[in-house]
């Protein structure tokens, strides 16, 4: 029997975008990253090319989950783009983005796999976005990989990962909300259904299935870094002070 393993990302940035239900020229975001992008990202940084429905597949088949560390604010963009050989004028289209979210999200699996995986992410074949292109990630993505034990285990002592500056104005929250799979045995009665499963990512018949998601609660761990909510360096620091003495 093969070994069960954890694969954590830590996905920030200052723009992120994770539609599951875009349509023409409204491309909206979910509050928290799909299986769909967090399994393209770590397909693309494996090398896998986008026909490749065969090599997608065990990842597909990892079980998926994300915790919410910081919200981010949901923001808007109206998009103009011209087409490469005529230049003719596209359809304006308007596009939802979160800016300045942070979020922990998990795949649990073979550790063989996860292990390659985690290795990709280190050496990554094409460069990881948070959703889309034009949104890269602020540092590296990969956390860690934790041996045998569970998603629901390491999503409960990963620390914390809000910035400095959000810490500050927010304080720390008792908890934080997980959406996770549910697993085998578990009831799906108080489950959510996502259409959001990878089948294929072909650009020709681009398929996803549905998914079930329970949204849980877990209390906040210690913040990355420790008890100080300010790294080395805070560039927002300034900024409070201003505030502070003006209030």
């Amino acid at each position: 029997m093969s070994r069960t393993s954890v694969l954590a990302l830590r996905l920030a940035g200052p723009l992120q975008s994770w539609g599951a239900s875009s349509r023409f020229t409204r491309r909206t975001t979910e509050s928290a990253p799909t299986k769909s992008g967090v399994v393209g990202l770590l397909a693309s940084a494996a090398g896998i090319e986008r026909g490749d429905d065969t090599g997608l597949a065990p990842l597909a088949a990892l079980r998926f989950a994300v915790r919410i560390d910081q919200p981010g604010t949901r923001i808007r963009d109206f998009h103009t783009a011209h087409h490469g050989v005529t230049g003719a004028s596209m359809p304006l289209s308007e596009r939802f983005y979160l800016a300045d979210a942070v979020f922990v999200a998990a795949v649990e699996g073979d550790d063989a796999l996860l292990t390659s995986l985690y290795d990709a992410l280190r050496a990554p074949a094409h460069l990881p976005y948070l959703g889309r292109r034009s949104c890269p990630p602020a540092e590296p993505v990969e956390l860690g990989r934790y041996e045998d034990t569970r998603i629901e285990d390491v999503l409960a002592s990963v620390p914390w990962q809000a910035s400095g500056w959000y810490r500050r104005r927010h304080g720390t929250p008792q908890n934080l909300t997980v959406l996770r799979e549910t697993t085998d045995d578990e009831p799906a009665d108080s489950a959510d259904v996502l259409r959001d499963q990878p089948v294929s990512f072909d650009a020709a018949h681009r398929r996803h299935a549905l998914r079930t998601v329970v949204t849980t609660a877990l209390p906040t761990p210690a913040p990355a870094g420790g008890g100080s909510p300010q790294g080395p360096h805070d560039p927002f620091a300034a900024l409070d002070v201003l505030e502070n003495e003006s209030a």
